[in-house]
């Protein structure tokens, strides 16, 4: 079974038009207007919901620069105890908020509910007068935030199919360097403009405006986000939107959701798709961590708090070309080849941080190129969804196992790989560098290895 894509012909127009082609003329114009109604309310609410996640998540390190060490006397390894907090929530309440997120009845309404949670917890991160009540915060935002990476990713693979699921995979991931980038941003407007107002230093106001921005979006969740299609309609939706859309289903061989009993675990755990897509997973988070720890390295140089905050955002904004063009190219052509091309640059970016004596320039230009990785996840994610389409249940336990075994490594790796202080502590990291080089290249291996099987099935 392959997977089909659509030809863009031999002309570089032909290319640029199918990149924009997301209505395509030879679908029905009942199609096409159900395809931008679900853009309207999927993407909308999801894109809304990834962005202040990142954005939340970006902050933590953007306070610990900006204010917070100094604040609460940090000079250990507390940063990476605040992400191993999150991480652990993150971890446990995995696969529990993605099976439930396969239940048609919950899936509209569990991650509004959610984001309402973790925007009070948000709020309350503004206010802790110690490490131990941040600690906590960062827990439980960690447990709200767990189903909602693998969850629309779930939701996108009920809806979407083929080429069209890639395109909207690869732009909904864009809120993820957006959000972290536009914390950049933030964190240097309220360390300049807000530090000192209401008697508070700026970094806790990162956490209220995140916080602002989380409330308004789980409303919007509740009115317009459609759960999967077996899910209670919602108003925008009509009987005859709702017939078409399981009809595609059914001509794209997704099976809508069935029992959830220790079957799914069973029949899961006999096939090959869990144990290769759980492999990338853990190598990409592995390989992936340093990445987005610029500001340490510019700290460590002497740069302005400004300047640390706004100078990785570069980096994030590769990052979403990378997500949105590298994706929707992998729709066109060879996925293959698309990852074989950002996993070079990434490779490149980890040897010149192993060598680390270089120039400056070099070493900008090294960080910035990280930003290549924007691609590899929705990419991976939007694979299994294909992959793994004829089995809701298993499609929803691949997608929570992967987070799950994923980011249990992000609870002890920091502190093995890549500590905060002491001889091979940020950012030099002279053990946590090559170790990252060689798990991007175990990533790339283990995709390969999944597109092969897949074509032998």
């Amino acid at each position: 079974m392959a997977i089909i894509k659509d030809s863009p012909g031999n002309s570089f127009y032909g290319l640029i038009k199918e990149i924009f082609n997301w209505y395509p003329s030879k679908y029905p114009a009942a199609e096409r207007k159900l395809l931008f109604k679900l853009d309207l309310s999927i993407l909308i609410f999801a894109c809304l919901c990834f962005f202040v996640k990142f954005l939340d998540q970006t902050n933590i390190s953007n306070a610990y620069v900006s204010g917070l060490k100094e604040d609460f006397g940090l000079y250990g390894n507390e940063l990476n105890y605040f992400n191993v907090c999150y991480y652990v929530a993150y971890v446990v309440f995995q696969v529990p908020g993605m099976l439930l997120m396969s239940r048609p009845r919950l899936a509209r309404w569990l991650l509004p509910s959610l984001e309402i949670l973790w925007g009070l917890c948000t709020f309350a991160q503004s206010r802790v007068t110690n490490v131990h009540q941040l600690y906590a915060c960062r827990f439980l935002v960690g447990m709200l935030e767990a189903p909602v990476f693998a969850g629309t990713h779930f939701i996108l693979g009920s809806w979407y199919s083929g080429p069209e699921l890639f395109k909207r995979a690869g732009t909904w991931f864009i809120c993820n360097p957006l959000g972290t980038m536009v914390s950049g941003y933030l964190q240097a407007a309220a360390y300049t403009h807000l530090s000192g107002v209401g008697g508070m230093p700026g970094w806790r106001w990162l956490f209220i405006i995140d916080g602002i921005f989380t409330i308004p979006v789980a409303v919007i969740g509740f009115l317009v986000f459609p759960g999967v299609p077996d899910s209670p309609k919602p108003f925008y939706f009509t009987s005859d939107d709702i017939a078409l859309a399981k009809a595609r289903l059914e001509k794209a061989k997704i099976r809508k959701p069935g029992k959830l009993n220790l079957d799914v675990f069973k029949r899961s755990l006999k096939r090959w798709h869990i144990w290769v897509f759980v492999f990338c997973y853990i190598c990409m988070i592995i390989g992936g961590y340093p990445d987005s720890y610029m500001n340490l390295w510019l700290k460590e140089e002497g740069f302005s708090v400004v300047q640390i905050n706004q100078l990785p955002t570069v980096t994030y904004a590769i990052n979403i070309v990378a997500s949105w063009l590298g994706t929707t190219l992998a729709a066109i052509y060879p996925s293959w080849t698309v990852y074989t091309g950002a996993t070079s640059c990434l490779v490149f970016s980890a040897t010149c941080m192993i060598v680390w004596n270089i120039p400056k320039p070099l070493k900008f230009v090294a960080w910035y190129l990280f930003g290549m990785s924007g691609c590899l996840s929705p990419i991976l994610y939007s694979t299994v969804n294909t992959v793994v389409k004829g089995d809701s249940e298993e499609r929803a336990l691949i997608l929570g196992a992967m987070m799950t075994f994923g980011y249990s490594f992000y609870v002890w790796t920091p502190l093995v790989l890549f500590p905060t202080v002491g001889p091979n502590g940020a950012p030099r990291w002279r053990i946590g560098w090559p170790v990252a080089l060689v798990f991007r290249v175990l990533l790339w291996a283990g995709f390969i290895t999944a597109i092969l099987m897949h074509r032998r099935e």
